[in-house]
């Protein structure tokens, strides 16, 4: 069945401004700015004033919907959480090394924007990860073997994770018993509390 009209809202902070052109959202604040795009969801958008509070309002609306269109307004709404999340607060990833005989040396090059990993399993080869736009990767300080990855875009700082945990894959060998590998062990913001 159809629903009429489904619509929902999410307040916007201040010190964060929204632009809206064509279904392209772009979120600045103190952090940069990111874009996402959303053409291909079937939603309007709109910028809106509570009249309550004086703030302002992003409104998302789905006419005559299926559930699956209803579904999709709280993904975008979602979506654009993660955007001003990333434009306040940052993401921070932390990965840690696991080997039970050779020790996993890396080292950051490229004004930390790759990473060289050496001696997985003992190999010879070097591993050579790219860091994807806009996320940088340090070596932690106080804990022994962590990476830490910061960016203000949430999909790219996993997925940089993702490429480095998928260079680490153990190949050949029963991975019950051999667990070794680079592994997401924290996920979080980079300015923490509030």
């Amino acid at each position: 069945m159809k629903t009429i009209l489904s619509s929902e809202t999410m307040d916007i902070p201040d010190g964060v401004s929204i632009k809206i052109n064509a279904k392209v959202i772009e979120v600045e604040g103190p952090r940069g700015k990111l874009t996402r795009n959303f053409k291909h969801l079937n939603l309007d958008f709109q910028l809106i004033r509570d009249e309550a509070t004086g703030g302002r309002k992003l409104r998302i609306e789905a006419w005559f919907g299926t559930r699956k269109t209803s579904a999709a307004i709280r993904t975008a709404l979602s979506h654009v959480e993660n955007l001003i999340t990333g434009v306040t607060k940052g993401y921070r990833y932390k990965m840690r090394f696991v080997y039970a005989h050779f020790p996993i040396n890396a080292s950051i090059t490229n004004a930390s924007k790759s990473i060289e990993i050496r001696n997985f399993l003992g190999e010879k080869k070097v591993r050579k990860v790219d860091m994807l736009e806009g996320v940088s990767v340090l070596r932690s300080e106080k804990v022994k073997d962590e990476l830490v990855l910061d960016g203000n875009d949430i999909e790219l700082v996993s997925r940089s994770c993702a490429l480095i945990n998928q260079k680490c894959h153990v190949k050949n060998k029963d991975i019950r018993k051999f667990l070794d590998g680079i592994y997401v062990s924290e996920k979080g913001t980079i300015l923490e509390g509030e």
